[in-house]
């Protein structure tokens, strides 16, 4: 395994700031603001001995996101520097896909992802999500207290994409286990990995002896004649960027609306509409919050600092939004769009229109069969799971008055 040397005296520090720490999941704002006084890019690491530079200024950013000449998405040359049991390898290994490719390459595998998801019928997506929504409701609404991250956010979008994709009901709970132990980097990574590299391959399995009205057939037959392998990899990217960062918003979301006068006691007059949370955790706490990765083709200085070769670079959208945050005087409309969660360039969010379908349309359901829904402890006393890579909630414990829905599909 090669090594390249930690360049920590480029920012005059004893150790990197460590976003792999329980501590940076509890409070990221204190370790962003370590991260911002080195300059507009910190040194940190993402897991233990694997270091990487952190952006956390915008037009830096921003310069980095529109520069496909001097960064790349290809992280092979920094896999070989990289232990083979590092626990972080799930989410940054370089696989066949449109997040790990460049050029003609990533175009080719974009066009596919896009005319797939162009067949998803708004109406139809948001049929999918009130069934979902409905299901899920049916199982938690009699006893009169939830989890909206364990009983609701999670499994409502194992459901909603495994059924996008072509697996029944049956199968959402193995995609939704596996892709929250992936996602967290730590010990459980790799087995995490494993268990959802299998439900991928069964998927393929599956829809290559059957097709169906499906993303994963679609595809399978698309026109630029992917190989089942490039498939394989791009519904393995798909799925997970589609499922835990979805959960993460809808329940970020909603811990913000309950409880808070200014969202839920109005939400059914529609003065203070669910897309203003929504917006605000995009732009304040986003999901990915630090998954912007990229990679000098070459070492060189950017913004003031000596960036090299085979070192992450990583977009910090957490922390441009924490220091929007600060910087916020209210003048801005509620559904002012400036945040960087979707990306920006070659790489921005091919699906977004699709993500705040499912997020607004989910909270909107669940507050319709449950309209008293109050959160058992303040917001201040969440907690976080921890990880480099997302802002996401533990738990999410409510109560409200016990209903049994109705037959799913009868309300509107």
């Amino acid at each position: 395994m090669n090594t390249y040397p930690a360049p920590a005296e480029a920012f005059n520090l004893s150790a990197p700031v460590r976003l792999w720490e329980e501590g940076f999941a509890a409070d990221p704002h204190s370790y962003y603001a370590t991260l911002k006084a080195q300059g507009p890019i910190g040194w940190a690491e993402l897991a233990p001995g694997v270091p990487a530079y952190v952006v956390t200024d915008r037009r830096a950013a921003l310069d980095l996101l529109h520069d496909a000449e001097t960064w790349s998405h290809d992280p092979r040359p920094w896999e070989a520097t990289v232990a083979e049991d590092s626990p972080i390898l799930g989410m940054m290994r370089w696989r066949p896909n449109a997040l790990f490719s460049d050029g003609d390459a990533h175009i080719r595998y974009r066009r596919t992802l896009l005319d797939a998801f162009d067949l998803v019928e708004p109406h139809d997506l948001r049929e999918r999500v009130h069934r979902a929504v409905d299901i899920l409701v049916s199982r938690f609404g009699p006893g009169g207290r939830a989890d909206l991250v364990a009983d609701f956010a999670r499994p409502l979008m194992a459901l909603v994409f495994n059924n996008l994709f072509g697996l029944p009901d049956s199968e959402s709970g193995r995609l939704n286990d596996a892709l929250g132990r992936m996602m967290e980097g730590g010990e459980q990574s790799a087995q995490g990995e494993a268990e959802y590299g299998r439900y991928v391959l069964e998927l393929i399995a599956a829809k290559s002896a059957e097709r169906g009205d499906d993303l994963t057939s679609r595809l399978l037959d698309h026109p630029l004649d992917l190989t089942p392998e490039e498939v394989t990899w791009q519904v393995f990217l798909t799925l997970g960027a589609g499922h835990e960062p979805t959960a993460n918003l809808v329940s970020n979301a909603l811990s913000r609306i309950l409880g808070n006068p200014a969202y839920y006691s109005t939400l059914t007059s529609g003065s203070r509409p669910v897309m203003d949370a929504v917006v605000e955790v995009l732009r304040y706490e986003t999901p990915l919050s630090n998954y912007g990765i990229h990679f000098a083709r070459q070492s060189l200085s950017f913004h003031g600092v000596w960036v090299q070769a085979a070192v992450p670079v990583v977009v910090s959208y957490g922390a441009l939004g924490h220091f929007a945050d600060k910087e916020f005087d209210g003048a801005l409309h509620p559904h002012d769009a400036s945040h960087l969660s979707w990306s920006a360039g070659e790489h921005g969010c091919p699906v977004k229109q699709h993500t705040l379908l499912i997020a607004t349309e989910a909270i909107e359901r669940l507050t319709q069969w449950l309209p008293d829904l109050e959160p058992i402890a303040p917001r201040e006393r969440l907690t976080w799971r921890p990880g480099p890579f997302h802002r996401s909630l533990k738990a999410l414990p409510v109560r409200f008055t016990p209903r049994v829905p109705d037959q799913p599909g009868d309300r509107a």
